[in-house]
């Protein structure tokens, strides 16, 4: 089984299309959630890609971070990028999250690419790798649906915001906002109670 939901067999061509963009789409949204944050916030970042762009952005606004991507071309080319940053190449499914407690995780064009099994039980597994009161961002269409990415050419699905925001409260968080940014991201911003 692919952890990597297809990114390792077209790892180059996203690094051609996306993973060199420093002022990529979700940029100005994430940058706007890391200044909701405390300074120097030990963030983790999952399905890091090649950490452009958002990475770049959380490293920018000064904080400590830590990164996972299953995809091996992927967590070698954020290795070049940004060398002094922990990168783990593992499935967020299988990962540890470095036996950390963290601020602020986020999951940008990640969730969405998993079962629904495994998106409810990383849901559940962010929440125990989160301190009270950390934020949780992430992205997921807000409509309910199953589709065939355009990229990778594997399913996707989102269980819809409703289902989000019920596995969201199970699990012990409270949205603060959810919103859509220029490129139609639906984003679900939320604080661990």
């Amino acid at each position: 089984m692919d952890k990597s939901n297809g990114y390792e067999r077209i790892a180059k061509r996203f690094i051609e299309i996306r993973g060199q963009d420093e002022a990529g789409v979700g940029t100005l949204s994430v940058r706007n959630w890391v200044r909701s944050l405390p300074e120097k916030s030990t963030i983790l970042d999952l399905g890091c890609g090649t950490g452009l762009p958002i990475t770049k952005v959380l490293i920018d606004e000064g904080m400590e971070v830590y990164a996972i991507d299953a995809s091996k071309i992927m967590v070698q080319e954020f290795n070049n990028t940004f060398p002094d940053i922990p990168v783990e190449c593992e499935s967020v499914e299988d990962s540890l999250f470095f036996n950390k407690q963290f601020d602020a995780i986020i999951a940008w064009g990640l969730i969405f690419l998993l079962s629904e099994e495994v998106q409810t039980k990383l849901l559940e597994k962010v929440a125990s790798f989160l301190k009270k009161g950390g934020k949780l961002l992430f992205t997921a269409p807000a409509q309910d649906g199953v589709w065939m990415d355009n990229l990778t050419g594997q399913k996707s699905r989102s269980l819809g915001a409703k289902k989000y925001r019920d596995l969201l409260d199970k699990f012990g968080f409270r949205i603060i906002q959810e919103y859509k940014d220029e490129g139609e991201n639906y984003y679900f911003d939320a604080i661990k109670l």
